[in-house]
């Protein structure tokens, strides 16, 4: 690895393959990474250490990056701290305890009043040049105008769309990163670790020896903003995904329903099913395979009440699509049927409750029903009507 602030083209990469260990039984690779010799030890700052955070900061450490590590449980920041961190009972003592300069502080918090404030805090304790990596789902609208706000006092914004969920930890984390081409290079060692890197999956044919960075798990989209509107509409394209796979096995499981002739009635194996499309089918997949495991372990979901809650990114992606005046039945139909989810409930929402809790351990009713798409300052007529209230 080249020195910090190298650029893109410069930079040589690490070969990390000898560092994948694949065990029999778990649904991916599981993939150790260790620092070669020659890649820098970056010291980083992680606020929000649960579930992501704290699988992430782990990943880290395990990579030989020192993280200092804050969140307003004690009992968490506890944990981490046994784990190696060096554990902080405030913000500004995380920022007072990162002694490596420029500072890098991320953020792995839930989108809207809380990132904003913390942002907000951030600008007043950091200095020229320091690092804030947004890494949480928020709205590619706001990132843009942190990214203009702390640039004012010389601070970096990076988002960083992270996929991975609670298995990122050992797979590895798809990052999708937006912000200046300076800030984004000198973390570099940061993002290369957190990636899932190469793996088995083969190169794509035809593609030329550009940015490696792609292949291995991780893009620089673009400025401010590019990281969020990316992950974004990933997690769009994710419930059209998962609501087609819920629709499919709803109308497996209702092919015995009394209201069909009864020569044409079947009983289908939901797990054989699941299991065998997992084996060179076109529709095999990550989500597929969490699927299986859940019908596996419950054949007939009941654990599951099928309350399918969505977390704010389906939401925005159709609002661009509307804006960009771009077709999106899918999604958007995809969305609404969560919305549907929380009055009436069926097999394939179930399924759709099985799978949001295998790759992000999500609970049923546990999030609140209106994700905070943004925290924007009020203008205009709505201003005025704020002040009269």
């Amino acid at each position: 690895m080249m020195a910090v602030g190298a650029t893109s083209a410069d930079r040589a990469q690490p070969d990390l393959s000898s560092f994948r260990i694949y065990v029999r039984g778990l649904p991916r690779p599981m993939i150790f990474v260790e620092c070669p010799e020659g890649t820098i030890e970056m010291q980083i700052g992680m606020i929000g250490i649960g579930k992501m955070g704290g699988n992430m900061s782990r990943r880290l450490m395990k990579a030989g990056h020192q993280c200092v590590v804050y969140d307003h449980t004690a009992k968490t920041r506890e944990a981490l701290a046994k784990d190696g961190a060096t554990a902080a009972t405030s913000i500004a003592e995380l920022v007072g305890k990162l002694t490596q300069k420029p500072r890098a502080i991320w953020l792995m918090l839930p989108a809207g009043k809380v990132t904003e404030e913390t942002v907000e805090q951030l600008g007043g304790l950091l200095e020229q040049d320091d690092i804030v990596i947004d890494g949480g789902n928020s709205f590619y609208k706001d990132d843009i105008r942190n990214a203009k706000k702390l640039a004012l006092k010389g601070i970096h914004y990076v988002d960083c769309g992270t996929s991975g969920g609670v298995w990122g930890i050992e797979r590895g984390y798809c990052l999708m990163i937006g912000g200046v081409t300076q800030a984004v290079d000198r973390l570099d060692p940061i993002f290369s670790a957190l990636a899932s890197g190469t793996g088995v999956i083969p190169r794509t044919p035809g593609r030329g020896a550009g940015d490696s960075r792609p292949e291995r798990g991780y893009i620089h989209a673009g400025p401010a903003g590019a990281g969020h509107f990316v992950k974004m509409v990933h997690n769009g394209i994710e419930y059209g995904m998962m609501q087609a796979y819920a629709e499919g096995f709803d109308i497996l499981r209702n092919k015995d329903s009394k209201d069909l002739p009864e020569d044409e009635r079947f009983a289908l194996n939901m797990p054989d099913i699941a299991e065998v499309w997992r084996r060179g089918s076109v529709i095999s997949s990550w989500l597929l395979d969490l699927g299986a495991v859940a019908l596996a372990k419950d054949p007939q979901l009941e654990t599951y009440s099928g309350f399918v809650q969505d977390s704010g990114e389906g939401r925005w992606t159709v609002q661009a699509a509307i804006e960009e005046a771009v077709p999106a039945d899918v999604l958007t139909t995809a969305l609404y049927a969560r919305f549907r989810s929380r009055q009436e409930h069926t097999f394939g929402e179930k399924m759709l409750s099985a799978m949001r809790y295998g790759f992000g351990g999500h609970i049923e009713g546990r999030e609140p029903l209106d994700p905070d798409p943004s925290v924007k300052p009020a203008t205009g007529p709505v201003a005025a009507q704020d002040a009269a209230e």
